[in-house]
């Protein structure tokens, strides 16, 4: 289930040119499931008129105090009891500063001051505003209060400016609320997730790699899962063409040894460590230092060392929960067990490479000593929500015996 569904989001709306990539927000909050009340500032309605914002959401739009909306509720206490979160955007200067005054002279601030939900702010102005003494020390006053301020995107303005002061895309909007409700109320709440995706480069020449077909889309699916269930993410990937999500902490890397390395230090006091990506078994005994050139019709050949075990070699630990995968081609659940036992794993994920490597969805087989649960064939974001429940289920279990 997506974790919006049922959840009761009020969204301000402030006075700035920004005011319309939140209507296209509004309406994927309202298809994820949230029922979203929007409140807009006087100066708001110059922007976007109030008859989008109850199209998309079927709700009505709140910009009076006093006014009787159509189902009852009345006045800001009433609707911050019932909010899950509070989410501004665009937040304006005037915005930030009555707020970090504790000034409340409408809907919106009154609302805010009488809320106990998490309170997530995306400002957006012209950058000088922005970087204006008075902006950053409100916004600084509001960090140390708990309030979760996204910083503006660096970018050109609506008048033509170049800087820190465009308010992120409706998509990151969505990703960053996902993110605020799983650290309030999410099962992994407190927790340190890893999660790695991808596939590794080995190196022949500057040119010149050995690698394999991993997208990376599952890996990516599971750390946006783990953040929205509530996890501090920190999310290590091989090359991939695809962009990090949203609120977890990306490291890139190319080869095994540059993944082993990451690993190791990323679970130093992780909780849960995911090894989804496809590193390699083995890379080229040496990297040649220019391009290898054809010499007549000679062939090439290559000595291949082994590369460490990234997951293996951390067996010992028991104070970490590991999962691993295993992209089979043959006899995929024969190898699987053998894996989850020789590398020391709580659980173990198996797939049929040639079906699921490079594609949109997958099927997998989630495997530990005893128990095994089989995932049908589905996108890969949904296959990754599935997977994160079985394995909180199993985490949970685990602690408990602990």
């Amino acid at each position: 289930m997506d974790t919006l569904a049922g959840r009761n989001i009020i969204l301000g709306v402030c006075g700035s040119i920004a005011a319309y990539k939140v209507a296209q927000l509004a309406r994927d909050l309202t298809l994820a499931g949230a029922r979203v009340d929007v409140i807009m500032t006087e100066a708001a309605e110059r922007f976007v008129g109030p008859a989008t914002f109850q199209a998309l959401t079927g709700r009505p739009v709140l910009t009076d105090m006093w006014a009787l909306p159509e189902d009852g509720v009345i006045g800001h206490v009433s609707l911050g009891m019932h909010a899950d979160a509070v989410v501004i955007a665009p937040a304006t200067a005037n915005t930030l500063a009555r707020l970090a005054a504790g000034i409340c002279d409408d809907l919106l601030t009154t609302t805010v001051l009488a809320t106990r939900a998490p309170l997530l702010i995306a400002p957006a102005m012209n950058p000088s505003m922005y970087e204006h003494p008075a902006t950053q020390a409100n916004v600084a006053t509001l960090r140390a209060r708990g309030v979760y301020v996204i910083e503006p995107e660096v970018g050109r303005m609506a008048e033509p400016v170049f800087g820190r002061g465009r308010l992120p895309e409706p998509d990151d909007l969505l990703a960053e609320i996902r993110a605020l409700l799983g650290r309030h109320s999410g099962p992994l709440r407190g927790r340190h997730v890893v999660v790695t995706a991808g596939g590794t480069r080995e190196p022949i020449d500057p040119v010149r790699y050995l690698g394999n077909r991993s997208s990376g889309q599952m890996g990516y699916a599971l750390a946006a899962r783990a953040r929205d269930l509530g996890a501090t993410v920190t999310l290590i990937s091989g090359p991939t063409a695809l962009r990090p999500p949203r609120a977890v902490t990306f490291v890139a890397v190319e080869t095994a040894l540059e993944m082993r390395a990451a690993v190791q230090a990323a679970c130093t006091h992780a909780d849960i460590l995911i090894m989804n990506a496809a590193v390699a078994d083995f890379r080229p005994a040496q990297v040649a230092p220019e391009k290898i050139k054809k010499h007549g019709e000679e062939g090439l050949t290559l000595q291949l060392v082994q590369n460490p075990d990234v997951v293996g070699e951390l067996a010992a630990r028991t104070d970490l929960f590991k999962v691993g995968f295993a992209a089979e081609t043959h006899d995929m659940l024969v190898n699987a067990r053998s894996k989850l036992q020789r590398k020391g794993l709580h659980l173990i994920v198996a797939n049929d490479a040639i079906a699921s490597i490079g594609q949109p969805d997958i099927a997998l087989i989630v495997l530990d000593g005893e128990q095994v649960v089989e995932l049908p064939r589905q996108s890969k974001t949904e296959a990754a929500a599935a997977l994160l429940d079985v394995i909180v289920a199993r985490f949970e279990q685990w602690l408990a015996t602990r």
